[in-house]
C-alpha cells in the first residue's frame, strides 16, 4: 500500500526531507511565483527536495546560467512556502 498523493509524490517521514524528484505542477508553480522578477541569473528546475514544517520547505536543484552567456553551473534554490501568502527565496548555493 502506497501512502503518496497527487500532492506528494513520494513519501517521507515527517519533518525529513523527500529524495530528489520530478517536479510536479504545484512543485513548478512555487518555483515560479518566488522568482518571479528575480533578475540576472536564469534558474531551471530540474528536481525538488521538500520538507514540510509550519508550511513547506523545498531545495529545487537546477541549471544555472547567465543569458547570453553559455556557461551553466548547477545550483539549489532554497524555497519556504508559508501556509498564508507567498513562497519566496530563503537561499541560493552553487554547486
Amino acid at each position: 500500500m502506497s501512502n503518496q498523493t497527487a500532492e506528494s509524490p513520494v513519501a517521507t517521514s515527517l519533518g525529513g526531507w523527500s529524495p530528489y524528484h520530478s517536479l510536479t505542477p504545484n512543485d513548478k508553480k512555487v518555483f515560479e511565483e518566488a522568482l518571479k522578477g528575480h533578475l540576472g541569473v536564469k534558474y531551471t528546475p530540474q528536481s525538488v527536495s521538500t520538507q514540510v514544517v509550519a508550511g513547506k520547505n523545498y531545495r529545487f536543484k537546477c541549471t544555472a546560467s547567465i543569458p547570453p552567456a553559455d556557461v551553466i553551473w548547477e545550483a539549489i534554490v532554497e524555497i519556504y512556502a508559508p501556509l498564508q501568502g507567498l513562497p519566496y527565496i530563503t537561499g541560493i548555493i552553487r554547486i
